[in-house]
């Protein structure tokens, strides 16, 4: 039941980058229906003190992989906890449809996303109803099945795409003009069902050594989707360049400029390395620049914290990804024993070592001034050391040797943190706030249950750069995560406090409320009847969340209420209605 409610009391930043000002806000029917300096009761509304608080739009999630996790995490928490009403996913062209109507190649799809986002791949086969193969067929099951603590949008994927037309050969060819047709009646199904674009992936290598399907994409089959795409006016292409593990991000940003042409398109490219890094990466910030001088619709994302923060090995992409593939072979063996076995066979450790040093430059995953042996099943340790200083103590001269011969002595339900420096500095940060072409709020949440909690970001953004800092004005970080973002996606019903929108709100004092660290929770089935374990936070806390209308966390506690959406961009019509 929607209730009315009155939020008394509190200063206002409404999303729009304005003065924050002192007012009420009246909720009714799930919509925000007056603002003002004191807005009276009838004696009927919930009243919500919200003295000494900010009252801001609910918070946006620009970059989530809960395509998935989504059906077994009910609450998705702690996502109410920080003030998230909005989630965004089908990221880095994965999505969970369009699929094959065949078991083959609908696994292999299902791998890659499990792969590439280290997601458990059990409860992706045994709980997802796969009654789909369409991605309009994919929403209405959701719609059908799931209730939701948060709004829902998500794109369309093209590695979806190609590996329901081209099956496994997605991996090892170009497609057929027959194939890339196929592949835009799917699109197209998509996009008339309310999803935010396409995502595509120029990035990622599998433990194979392979680069993923999208790679292998010709330019024809780029063009034709990009033509589709341009018949939906506000939709967006989403990808995500070579940043990292081969660093071809300059050359993929020139092909996709070159590909998209005189399109009427909307561009999101993940995204600019830290100014401080000498990588060659640097002259992305020259066609940012130059991109942003000729007025196009190119807009790069940032993330302003490590999106990988732990190592397990059990199950984790980090040596795949990496180019460590021998060591992958550990994380894939089957038993404890087969992996036991390896780390103690004197041929894999010899491989091993080989492939620890041929490894892809850069990654601080086979750094051992960055691996910090964390936690240890058998209480041997040592603890709280780099792997770096664990080699001089233990007499190894070679990382991969000194990794192994840990694990054995502590367990295989170890772990290591990897210390990763903060991606950018606060004034860089604050610059980025401030520039049109750029969002932020790329947490990677969903994805990497056992690396990473991306949920909370957005505290952490304010609380540094506007309380701790005080390098930016609290409407300016609350525009960058709430209207800016929804706005760019295209959901103009909601990211905003006028009145007419969905109220969809957060209530906090900043003096509050932290990123809080990292906790182990064992909610995740694990295929064989029990559960494994995922990364969460405690609550920030926010004082209140509130999403289309109905509280979702209150005072410490969530509600258990269900009031999300699938969510989709406002047709171009309805805008011009609206402008009426």
């Amino acid at each position: 039941m929607l209730h009315s409610y009155i939020i008394k009391g509190g200063t206002v930043v409404d999303g729009t980058g304005a003065v924050p000002f002192r007012a009420d806000i009246r909720v009714a029917n799930g919509l925000i229906a007056e603002i003002g300096p004191s807005v009276s009761t009838s004696g009927t509304e919930r009243v919500f003190n919200a003295e000494g608080c900010y009252v801001t739009p609910g918070f946006v999630e620009t970059h989530n992989h809960f395509d998935a996790p989504m059906w077994w995490m009910p609450m998705l928490e702690p996502m109410a906890a920080y003030g998230v009403t909005t989630s965004i996913n089908g990221n880095c062209g994965f999505s969970a449809a369009p699929c094959s109507s065949e078991a083959e190649a609908r696994l292999e799809m299902v791998k890659i996303f499990s792969f590439f986002e280290d997601i458990p791949l059990e409860p992706f086969l045994d709980i997802l109803p796969w009654d789909w193969t369409k991605w309009s067929e994919y929403r209405a099951s959701l719609e059908k099945n799931l209730q939701l603590p948060v709004n829902f949008a998500t794109f369309c994927g093209h590695v979806a795409l190609r590996v329901a037309v081209l099956g496994k050969e997605a991996w090892e060819r170009q497609s057929t003009p027959a194939e890339i047709a196929k592949m835009c009646e799917l699109l197209d199904d998509a996009l008339a069902a309310g999803a935010l674009g396409l995502s595509s992936n120029l990035l990622d290598w599998d433990q194979q050594g392979r680069p993923i399907p999208t790679i292998t994409a010709s330019d024809a089959e780029w063009e034709a989707l990009f033509d589709v795409v341009e018949r939906y006016p506000g939709r967006t292409v989403e990808i995500i360049i070579g940043v990292a593990i081969r660093q071809t991000g300059v050359e993929d940003l020139e092909r996709l400029e070159r590909l998209v042409g005189n399109r009427n398109l909307r561009v999101q490219w993940a995204g600019l390395p830290p100014k401080r890094s000498q990588s060659k990466l640097q002259p992305l910030y020259d066609h940012h620049k130059r991109l942003k001088a000729e007025g196009k619709d190119f807009t790069t994302t940032f993330n302003l914290q490590p999106l990988a923060s732990s190592l397990t090995f059990r199950k984790t992409l980090v040596f795949g990804q990496t180019g460590v593939l021998v060591w992958h072979e550990f994380i894939d063996a089957g038993s404890d024993e087969e992996k036991l076995a390896l780390l103690r066979d004197p041929e894999w450790l010899a491989r091993a070592r080989a492939s620890f040093d041929g490894g892809y430059p850069g990654a601080q995953a086979r750094d051992p001034d960055r691996l910090i042996l964390a936690t240890s099943e058998t209480g041997l340790g040592p603890l709280g050391i780099t792997l770096s200083e664990y080699m001089v103590e233990a007499g190894i001269d070679h990382p991969s040797d000194a990794l192994a011969a840990w694990v054995l002595a502590n367990g295989l339900d170890s772990s290591i943190m990897i210390d990763m420096p903060p991606t950018r500095t606060p004034e860089e940060a604050a610059e980025m706030m401030a520039d049109a072409n750029a969002i932020t709020n790329i947490t990677d949440a969903g994805a990497h249950g056992q690396m990473l909690c991306g949920i909370g970001n957005n505290v952490m953004v304010m609380t540094r750069l506007v309380r701790d800092l005080k390098l930016c004005p609290i409407e300016l970080v609350v525009y960058n995560l709430t209207g800016k973002l929804a706005n760019f996606f295209g959901l103009t019903d909601r990211g905003e406090l006028k009145v007419g929108k969905a109220a969809d709100i957060a209530v906090f004092n900043l003096d509050e409320i932290e990123q809080r660290p990292l906790e182990k929770i064992y909610d995740v089935p694990n295929g064989k009847g029990g559960r494994t374990w995922r990364f969460t936070r405690g609550a920030a806390p926010m004082r209140m969340t509130m999403v289309n209308g109905m509280p979702t966390y209150v005072n410490g506690n969530y509600t258990g209420a269900f009031p999300g959406r699938f969510i989709e961009p406002t047709s171009q019509v309805a805008l011009a209605q609206a402008a009426e």
